[in-house]
């Protein structure tokens, strides 16, 4: 089987995610997305309870497997109630699917700190990194040639310009975020005023 690992805050999931769990499904013969909720160490006032993200994310879900997709929500990282990091959540991965191909599905603006990460050399024999870029942006400069080779990472253009603070933001003020996020996400933050 191949998994695709895809780690965010989730607040809250839009439809920029969805798109691109739907593209890397198809063009990455994905068989399973395994979503992880992250702890958010940068709480800000209009921020969504982590019980309200891992919600949010399963609605996410919901909408990935609509397509006859396979998705799974995976609260681990906020279980953990401490710093998360990608090598570890790798690692509690492949306790679950020791068999099975994995590829990490990581953001532009993510990747561009990936030296940084922990033991960050570690996660090429975990898993293949594809990263999302910015069709308008010059990627390369995130993956030097000495990280090409020690393992596998691929860069497809996509542009899809959400964010979800953008969306925290129009929902605090009243405007509808309806054509933002999912259906069932849409659904779920008016159910529970969330983000006013």
């Amino acid at each position: 089987m191949h998994l695709a690992v895809f780690g965010g805050t989730f607040d809250p999931p839009h439809n920029g995610h969805l798109a691109l769990c739907l593209y890397a499904r198809e063009r990455l013969e994905i068989d399973k997305i395994f979503i992880s909720v992250s702890n958010n160490p940068f709480k800000q006032k209009r921020c969504a309870a982590d019980e309200h993200r891992k919600r949010m994310a399963e609605c996410l879900s919901s909408e990935i497997n609509l397509t006859g997709s396979c998705s799974q929500v995976s609260g681990w990282e906020l279980d953990k109630q401490q710093p998360s990091y990608t090598v570890d959540l790798l690692k509690y991965v492949h306790q679950l699917y020791p068999h099975d191909r994995v590829t990490l599905l990581v953001g532009e603006d993510s990747f561009r700190e990936f030296h940084s990460w922990k033991d960050y050399e570690q996660l090429f024999s975990l898993c293949d990194i594809v990263v999302f870029r910015r069709a308008s942006t010059e990627t390369s400069a995130a993956h030097p040639d000495s990280l090409k080779r020690k393992g596998s990472i691929e860069v497809f253009d996509f542009s899809y310009e959400l964010s979800s603070t953008e969306i925290r933001d129009l929902a605090a003020a009243g405007q509808s975020v309806s054509r933002l996020v999912p259906p069932s996400v849409h659904r779920y933050i008016i159910e529970h005023s969330l983000y006013r």
